[in-house]
Formats: C-alpha cells, structure tokens, sequence
C-alpha cells in the first residue's frame, strides 16, 4: 500500500520563493571595504532571478559547474540560490587552500564560470592561465576599484553588475529533487581534496535540520550573523536557513576581526553567530564594554571547543558555546551538543560534540571491521555515519571505496567513544588508532 500524499520535490526554489513571497521586507546586510551595504530580500530574489537569466546568456550548460571566490556577501547569497535554483551547480572554492589544490579542484570540477570578489583578484588572477575549463570570469566589486578587463587563454571578463543589469527575471523549474545544488571538496592535509556534490533534496532536509530547536533553532525574529565562510562546508546551512526562515542576515565580508565582527553584534543585535574556535577566542576578548546581550546562540564547530573558552563566554554573557560536529561530507551538520533535561548538572558534556541531529546516523566500530562497539564512554574505535544528507560517494574519485563501508556507512576518519546516555567524544584520528595497533 502506497500513501496518498503529494510527490512534491524538495528543492531550493521552494525555501527561495518562500523568502521572497513571504519575507520580501527583510533585510541583508553586507559589511564591505566600501562600507555597509544594505538589501532586502525581494530586492535579492529579483537579483538572483536576473543571475540566473545572465548564466544562460553566457551559455553554461545545464548541470555546469560555477566556481565562486567570494566571502560572505549578498552577492554570494545570490549564487548561493541563483546558481542551482537555474539548474547549475555552484562550486564555492575555499579561498585558504594551497595553490596547487585551488588548481586542482577547478580543473576537477571543470567550472565553465568563475565568480571573484575584486577584493581576491590579486589572488585569483595568476591562477586563470591554468584553468582548462574556465570561459568566463566574472568580477564582483566589492572594494570599489577598477576591475581587471583581461584574463589569459581568451577567457572573457564581466562586471557582475553589468552583467545581471539588463536580464529579465528568470522562472525556476526544478522538478527532481536528486538534481546536483551544489559542490565543495573537502581540505584534507593529504593527497588531492575530494569533491562532495549535493543535491536539492539534501540541501533542504539538512536545512529543515538545523532549523529544528534542539539543532539552532533559526528563527524569523533571529539576527543572523554567519562568521563561518560560505565556502566552508556550505556556510553550516546557516545561509539556507535564513532564507528558508526569513531571518535578516547580517553578512561580514572580508573583514573577520574581533573589532569588526563585535561592532557587528552590537550594531545590529545579533542573535545568532556562527564560527570557529579561533575566531571566538578573538571576540571573547573584545566584547569587554560592548553589549552583545542579545545573543542566543553561538555554534561553534570545526575543531574542539576548549572548555575554558566556553566558560569564558559563558561568565562574560551568560552563554556557552554551542558545539557541533559535522564534515564537508555530511553538509555538515551531524551532531550538536544538546543537554538532556536531566543532565543539566553535567556541563562536562560541553565538550563532547554532543548527540547526533534527526535524520542522521551513527555507529562506533572496531576500525577494521564493522563490529559495532558498546556504549560505555571508554570503548574507542571509528565513528561512521549514514543519513539523507551524508554523501554516498565522492565525486570521480578512485578514493571513495576507502571511504565507505561494504554496507554504506560514511568512514569518518575520526576516532571515538560514546556513553550510555548516546554523547560522542572524539578522541583521536583513525590513521593514529591503527598505528598504535
């Protein structure tokens, strides 16, 4: 017996309509070289529509992949939604990666299209003769200077704002959800990044994930401040989020200071921020004789939260830092640091990376097989994971049989224990565990 509900596809076209029919008054925020930029969130669908007209008219072939080299702007946001809302691929490349690796994962991806901040030119620019797909570049101005009008190997430059100018607005016509949104390849330490491609569908699920309350709960009233680059493991669905929820999004752009992102909380009373480790060691010490006290959250994830730098946040306002775990591929978000109603005396479970999120997965294994390992908090082996929004395999990579599990499990790489109560604490890297024997 089948039900009877609806096949209606889970695409990014239904969280970007719903922004612009619902939520049409609120705002984005770009803090710029060239100041403060404001929009509002019909004026950034009515932008993005005429983006996705202007990909046509630059011939990008359906399924094509679009690089971005941008920080967290409006302009981004527009690709973030415009790109695969007309049916492409966006491709944001992580600007800290060697050079070597930035060659490698374009020419992989084989971006027809790049997309550049004038701010990252100077480092982009070299690059471009090495490029054996890219046809187009397209510069978006963020500082206000004059633009580069030449690039090697014939490739054609644009003016983003030119470009999008005199484009009509574009109708979306998504109808499977398994269509690819989107690409990012992981910043392993060895060997050739992989490439993880997601889908429509598990974009929106991994956004109605992290929009549940006990994930972070975004909001329409929130403020949402996204620290963590949109290039890094898809901004942690914080982008989508927002969109999805109509929260006004207060984007920082280049300038990831503490001086400038505390301005930034206080100006415009954030609600949410969202970074690494390192950014919120630099903000803990600049918030003294600031008034940050509308702050409701602050995920943080990337690598381990040090305990005093929780406790730090949480004796200068009153809030911990909030945890969560997740990989390039799990899209990312796996895990949070929930505390159980009853355990919260026990704020030592701060520091494990918390419970895994509805919809995902997971097991502790002895490293070599697929032998599961108790719950008992000592127990140590790999943790694997499986769900909706964890990729199955890695884009034409011969590695990916590595990576996975004869019955389908994602192989973290990351070591880890899980007590009786479900919390993983991650202890060590596989490749350490099997060394040690």
């Amino acid at each position: 017996m089948l039900g009877t509900m609806m096949d209606f596809p889970l695409a990014l076209p239904h969280l970007f309509q719903r922004a612009e029919q619902l939520f049409a008054k609120k705002e984005i925020i770009t803090s710029s070289p060239k100041g403060i930029e404001r929009t509002t969130y019909g004026e950034w669908a009515d932008r993005s529509r005429r983006l996705g007209s202007a990909l046509d008219t630059l011939g990008i072939s359906p399924g094509g992949r679009v690089g971005t080299f941008g920080w967290n702007t409006a302009r981004h946001l527009e690709l973030y939604f415009a790109v695969p809302c007309s049916g492409r691929v966006c491709h944001t490349i992580n600007l800290r990666l060697f050079p070597e690796q930035l060659l490698f994962i374009v020419n992989h991806a084989e971006d027809e299209v790049l997309f550049i901040d004038n701010s990252i030119a100077p480092l982009a620019w070299p690059a471009l003769e090495h490029f054996k797909t890219v046809k187009h570049v397209v510069v978006m101005n963020d500082t206000g200077a004059p633009i580069p009008t030449e690039a090697p190997n014939g490739i054609v430059v644009h003016d983003y704002e030119e470009l999008i100018a005199n484009e009509s607005p574009m109708q979306w016509n998504i109808t499977d959800e398994n269509t690819a949104a989107a690409m990012m390849y992981t910043s392993g330490t060895t060997g050739n990044p992989k490439g993880v491609v997601y889908t429509h569908r598990s974009i929106v699920l991994h956004t109605f994930a992290a929009m549940m309350a006990d994930v972070v709960g975004m909001r329409e009233s929130d403020v949402v401040l996204p620290v963590v680059p949109m290039f890094h493991a898809n901004a942690w669905g914080l982008a989508h989020a927002a969109v999805a929820t109509g929260a006004t999004l207060i984007m920082p752009g280049p300038d990831l200071t503490p001086p400038s992102l505390v301005k930034l909380m206080e100006d415009y009373r954030v609600t949410l921020a969202a970074g690494v480790p390192t950014i919120w060691m630099g903000v803990l010490n600049a918030i003294d004789g600031h008034d940050v006290s509308s702050l409701r959250l602050i995920p943080c994830g990337g690598s381990a939260v040090p305990p005093a730098l929780s406790e730090g946040f949480r004796a200068k306002i009153g809030l911990p830092i909030f945890q969560a775990w997740g990989m390039t591929e799990t899209s990312p978000v796996a895990a949070a640091t929930l505390i159980k109603s009853y355990l919260e005396d026990t704020p030592e479970l701060r520091a494990t990376v918390g419970l895994v999120v509805p919809g995902v997965e997971f097991r502790v294994t002895e490293p070599n097989t697929i032998d599961e390992l108790p719950w008992d908090g000592e127990s140590r082996g790999e943790l694997q994971v499986r769900g909706p929004w964890v990729t199955g395999t890695y884009y034409n990579d011969p590695r990916s049989a590595e990576s996975f599990t004869t019955d389908g499990w994602l192989r973290t790489g990351d070591v880890a224990t899980v007590d009786s109560e479900g919390y993983i604490r991650l202890v060590d890297r596989t490749k350490d565990l099997v060394k040690s024997g």
